[in-house]
């Protein structure tokens, strides 16, 4: 896909609509502070699609804003661990192993749980939050696991798309540098 700056503010809007429709969907399942993680469907489209820099861009961005309007400083800095861990687990992943986009999808939301649990154990210096470890390990496989099926969906789809609207930009600027030269030859 190229990119381009639109691209990526449509991208970073779905990932703010994202956060925002999870943050409204009550999660019963007495894990505080587990969400869906609707927002890594889009944060792995990116890596797929447009690579790791626009999908780290658009991550940190979107984790700044949900920040700003609805968070404080430690959810930020809980969400900011989460997603930077989670994004360089998912990058290695991606660029360094044949895994499908389930398994690392799987592996970032293991990770970004991981990474809050570090945050927390920052901030809270006790050492009975490892006992946290793993319920929230098992969670961050289960969301990971639904968010992956979901994103490789999606991808199958959107990736057909992006290639018809590439193959189309390129017959465009073909014909486009074919008029340019035509134009060139008549004067």
């Amino acid at each position: 896909m190229k990119k381009s700056l639109p691209a990526l503010a449509v991208f970073l809007t779905f990932a703010l609509i994202c956060s925002y429709i999870e943050s409204l969907i009550p999660i019963p399942f007495g894990v505080p502070g587990m969400k869906l993680g609707l927002t890594n469907v889009v944060i792995i489209l990116l890596l797929y699609l447009m690579g790791p820099f626009d999908a780290i861009v658009v991550s940190v961005l979107r984790i700044v804003l949900i920040g700003f309007m609805f968070g404080n400083v430690y959810s930020f800095c809980y969400s900011l661990a989460g997603g930077v861990l989670s994004f360089i687990v998912m990058f290695l992943l991606y660029r360094f192993t044949k895994f499908n986009i389930i398994a690392v999808s799987v592996a970032g939301g293991f990770s970004h749980n991981l990474g809050q649990l570090l945050v927390a154990l920052f901030f809270f210096d006790t050492p009975y939050l490892i006992y946290y470890l793993p319920v929230l390990l098992i969670t961050g496989v289960v969301t990971g696991a639904i968010i992956g099926v979901i994103a490789q969906a999606v991808y199958s789809r959107v990736r057909k798309f992006v290639n018809n609207l590439d193959k189309k930009d390129t017959q465009d600027k073909l014909e486009n540098t074919d008029n340019i030269e035509d134009t060139g030859n008549t004067k």
